[in-house]
């Protein structure tokens, strides 16, 4: 195991109703004028921003509204809240929603205390100082809700590219498992997905002896494979969701992750994806995922094969353990589809023809080294190769 440093501070309110306390929270870590952001109108029609936003009335606090975050969150609408949270005076964030609007939040939040280009950040700057952000949680996927980290498309050419810092973890989450209930089941098989690839980029290391942190990352992939069918057949299973929800934020604060070298390199993949086709994060996932492992498992045939055994139950065949590692891929690859995942290009509707200029991009784009990721180095055409097993 390697040494690590890790501070995770945010306060979570998990559970029914406990978005109605959202203005006591706010309060209570320093907020007098907030700026609540969120997506489309689902929030509204929900009912849910006027219950948060009553609850700040409660406590006397003055808010303005930033709605408009859409999937794969662009940096047109950072701008434009940095501009407005610096003309209103405000001191605090409010994300209503999912990993998109948190993201989006974190960005203005860093953006705004800034000097420079919030894109900076984006660039590999780390963030060191933002505004508090708080959030309330409508959908289990990105983890944003307690870790450190924000992906943001840039619009001058379509670049999507994370942030990172301690300044960007949220002081408070709430996690109200009953508002997944509505999601349609895509978005919810979505949210799994991405769940389950915060975990496995985490599972792929090359650092030895680190058994706490690969049975950590294994029972949460567990939970993952035995809850997702029955959220899928029974929506409004609450237990089932809280146990998917409390795993997503287990997945991405980085509490899996510490002492290991990780990989990232399928996030890297992904994200061109879904920059050029403005696809599902997840979705998007689930295709370069086994993709991703298929052309890497032998970098470490001994990491597939135990993952194949201990997550998906596959047996042993210690004189050809590449028999096994494949059958786990096989069975994941199962799995995600039977969610209603894709499996292929096809179903995202992405395009072979494109594959080069994602693949330079993945690599070189927007200040890139040349190479992506932590657990096998892969450079241009390893990604193209890749890209080709999607087909």
């Amino acid at each position: 195991m390697e040494n690590f440093v890790f501070y995770s501070p945010t306060y979570f309110l998990f559970g029914k109703n406990e978005e109605e306390k959202a203005g006591k929270y706010v309060r209570r870590f320093g907020g007098s004028k907030v700026m609540v952001h969120f997506g489309g109108g689902s929030v509204k029609r929900s009912g849910l921003l006027d219950r948060v936003e009553a609850s700040l009335a409660a406590e006397g606090i003055a808010y303005v509204e930033l709605g408009g975050v859409r999937p794969n969150p662009r940096s047109g609408l950072v701008y434009e809240g940095i501009e407005l949270c610096r003309r209103e005076g405000v001191d605090f964030i409010l994300a209503v929603g999912g990993g998109s609007t948190i993201d989006s939040a974190k960005a203005i939040a860093a953006g705004v205390v800034y000097e420079g280009d919030f894109w900076d950040y984006y660039q590999d700057k780390p963030v060191e100082k933002a505004l508090p952000v708080g959030t309330v949680l409508t959908i289990a996927a990105a983890g944003s809700e307690g870790s450190p980290d924000s992906v943001i498309t840039k619009e001058d050419g379509m670049f999507k590219r994370g942030a990172s810092g301690e300044a960007l973890r949220p002081v408070f989450s709430i996690l109200n498992p009953a508002l997944t209930q509505t999601l349609p089941p895509y978005q919810t098989a979505c949210g799994i997905t991405d769940i389950m690839a915060h975990l496995l980029e985490r599972y792929f290391t090359n650092t030895k002896d680190v058994e706490v942190t690969d049975r950590l990352l294994e029972g949460l992939l567990l939970t993952m494979v035995h809850e997702a069918p029955r959220v899928i057949a029974d929506p409004d299973n609450y237990e089932a969701r809280a146990n998917i929800m409390w795993a997503g934020m287990m997945a991405h604060n980085n509490s899996c992750g510490v002492g290991r070298e990780q990989d990232w390199a399928s996030h890297a993949i992904e994200h061109e994806l879904s920059a050029v086709y403005d696809c599902a994060h997840g979705a998007g996932l689930a295709v370069v995922f086994p993709a991703w492992m298929t052309y890497n498992m032998k970098h470490d045939i001994n990491r597939f094969a135990q993952l194949a055994v201990r997550v998906w139950g596959c047996q042993m065949d210690f004189a050809h353990p590449e028999v096994t590692a494949k059958a786990g891929i096989d069975s994941f690859q199962r799995f995600l589809k039977s969610i209603g995942m894709p499996v292929d290009f096809a179903e995202l509707g992405a395009k072979e023809d494109d594959i080069p200029a994602m693949a330079h991009n993945a690599c070189y784009g927007d200040g890139g080294c040349g190479e992506i990721g932590g657990f096998v180095k892969l450079k241009e055409q390893d990604v193209v190769n890749i890209y080709k097993l999607m087909i």
